[in-house]
């Protein structure tokens, strides 16, 4: 995984490895300009990934990895390509990490979702084959954390919940804070608006429709504010159209929206699908929109929130998980389960221009805490710890 086509976990190993580039790269020639590094690196890439990323420093280099996620073949044949590498320490960014592999490890885990959320609903599998991959989920995340040198997680949140739910020992954990992507607002931006940006002012959510993320909530809450508080916004969900999305879109609450005012209302009132938008373009959505809305029900961080704080965009959050944890006070917090709060805290977060200028102000003083330099510097640290 590389990039935001992959969502969080994209946007993550994109900004780490970038960031190291920098930062390690300025370590091996800050005495010298005689080519010397401190660390060489393999970057393994699938196909559909590989030309998503081109290294910039010497002691950098990707090398294909065609195996598909979450079956035997990443099991067995990922451990094979790997080892010709020879690395002295693999850091594996998500909990997908080969039962036999055997050699130094780090491990991200960003969340126990699947843990929490054993449900079929988040699966397109039919139910034998969710209760075998379930099972190996299990089996894989256990062995992951065990033999794991050190782990990696986002937040305390989830640093807490591996202890609880996992038994491991808290000294074996660390916290690297992730940070909203530093070059969306100014790289390759493109000044022509996307067909799909509305005219009318918007409420935006930008992410994945995975049945945790509470979209249908969401729904829920926006039908209940064009009924109770005000029918001239529209709700813009921007994402990457796939089953989850498409499951949405032909909700019965979905359609029952684009009816109400009849014909003459033109389906203002049904929520708006861009499908996936580019970071060239994804700039445009989040300058334009009145409010951004996160209603999600479990998260390990919660990137989306940071980013609309980079556009002085004032954010209304669900209070679950570690949301309160990375947010703190430059967010106005909702009950997820709750759609009449949440349409309630919407109109707020609309309404109130003193509590919309607060939570810019604390939005802009919020982002400081965050940087993925400083991520980079502090994974860098742990790989040098855990290699020594």
């Amino acid at each position: 995984m590389f990039g935001p086509k992959q969502g969080g976990l994209g946007r993550y190993i994109e900004q780490l490895v970038l960031n190291l580039e920098k930062i390690d790269h300025a370590i091996a020639y800050a005495k010298t300009t005689t080519p010397q590094t401190t660390n060489e690196y393999v970057i393994f890439l699938r196909k559909e990934n590989f030309n998503e990323y081109e290294p910039t420093a010497p002691n950098f280099k990707k090398v294909l990895a065609d195996v598909p996620w979450y079956g035997w073949r990443e099991q067995i044949l990922l451990p094979r390509i790997l080892k010709k590498e020879k690395a002295d320490l693999m850091h594996f960014p998500h909990w997908n990490v080969p039962l036999f592999y055997r050699r130094p490890f780090v491990v991200t885990i960003h969340d126990l979702l699947l843990l929490h959320y054993p449900t079929r609903a988040a699966s397109t599998l039919g139910p034998l084959s969710y209760f075998f991959k379930n099972i190996a989920y299990r089996l894989v995340l256990n062995s992951a954390v065990r033999h794991a040198q050190h782990i990696l997680t986002p937040c305390e949140f989830v640093k807490g919940d591996i202890v609880k739910t996992l038994n491991i020992k808290a000294e074996k954990i660390s916290v690297t804070l992730l940070a909203p992507p530093t070059n969306l607002k100014s790289s390759n931006f493109n000044n022509t608006p996307p067909p799909s940006l509305p005219t009318q002012p918007y409420i935006l959510y930008v992410g994945v429709a995975f049945p945790h993320k509470n979209l249908l909530g969401l729904i829920r809450a926006w039908k209940i504010f064009n009924e109770k508080f005000d029918n001239s916004y529209r709700l813009v969900l921007v994402g990457n159209e796939n089953y989850f999305y498409r499951q949405l879109k032909n909700h019965p609450l979905v359609k029952e929206l684009s009816t109400i005012g009849g014909p003459a209302s033109g389906g203002k009132n049904k929520p708006i699908f861009t499908g996936f938008v580019p970071d060239s373009q994804l700039a445009h959505f989040y300058q334009n929109a009145s409010l951004y809305a996160f209603p999600s029900l479990y998260e390990g961080f919660g990137l989306p929130p940071l980013e609309a704080m980079q556009y002085d965009l004032p954010v209304v959050s669900s209070n679950a998980t570690c949301l309160p944890e990375i947010l703190q006070d430059a967010a106005l917090y909702f009950n997820p389960i709750d759609p009449v709060d949440m349409a309630t805290k919407i109109n707020t977060a609309l309404t109130d221009e003193n509590l919309r200028q607060n939570l810019k102000n604390n939005g802009q003083k919020l982002l400081k805490k965050y940087s993925w330099q400083t991520t980079a510097e502090q994974t860098l640290q742990i790989y040098q710890t855990v290699d020594n």
